[in-house]
């Protein structure tokens, strides 16, 4: 989706502040907000890329004013209403509602998976590649609503195919619960020119990881 949240390429964001000896957490309650997202996700109501989209969904003004882990508090209270595990009226007072289903058994520690590799979005399918390393192609000039890895700054550029990196899960219908549409993901190359004109250096290059679905053939070969 075009939000807030999209800002590569854009001017006025600031330097990016870069503390020394930063701790995990600044405070208590960033590591309640951490603990409560693991938690609460265990139980099977949305996965990463429905997660990534609660986030987007903030109001801008919300979002920019937010802190890091202010966002995940704002995004699971949204995922927990929207899934029907809360309801309103229960995050605002804090209370569980008379008469209100009980999980049974109740969540313990050990369910919820410490910190490690994280669960694969690769899938050992068999699904063919739409393009192949040293193609031409263009990322489609796209706008949906929903959720989608496609950076604002690439849509309708044109790069090289790099590398294949296989078959992974499509974060544009995960995200909606519309199934996974496993297909090939490829680090396309786009020259710093075609992103951003003739001011920018021509020894440099961005690399973007894109799904199948983000792309088109070139109809004209690119500038190396």
């Amino acid at each position: 989706m075009n939000g807030v949240h999209d800002m590569g390429g854009m001017h006025g964001m600031g330097p990016i502040e870069y503390e020394k000896g930063e701790p995990v957490f600044h405070a208590r309650w960033e590591a309640i907000a951490f603990a409560l997202n693991r938690a609460m996700g265990v139980w099977g109501k949305w996965n990463l890329d429905a997660s990534r989209h609660g986030i987007e969904r903030l109001p801008p003004a919300e979002y920019l004013r937010m802190s890091y882990y202010e966002k995940w508090t704002a995004r699971l209270e949204l995922l927990l209403v929207e899934s029907g595990l809360i309801t309103r009226d229960e995050l605002g007072n804090g209370k569980a509602a008379p008469g209100s289903p009980r999980a049974t058994p109740a969540l313990m520690a050990a369910q919820v998976p410490a910190l490690g590799k994280g669960r694969p979005a690769s899938r050992d399918v068999p699904v063919a590649p739409r393009f192949r390393v040293g193609q031409d192609v263009r990322a489609r000039n796209m706008h949906p609503a929903g959720h989608t890895r496609l950076p604002r700054y690439a849509r309708g550029r044109q790069g090289i195919i790099d590398r294949d990196h296989g078959v992974f899960v499509f974060p544009d219908t995960n995200a909606q619960f519309l199934g996974e549409k496993p297909q090939h993901v490829y680090s396309v190359r786009f020259t710093a020119r075609e992103l951003w004109g003739e001011r920018a250096s021509p020894r440099d290059s961005v690399f973007v990881d894109l799904w199948d679905d983000y792309l088109e053939p070139a109809e004209m070969p690119a500038g190396r």
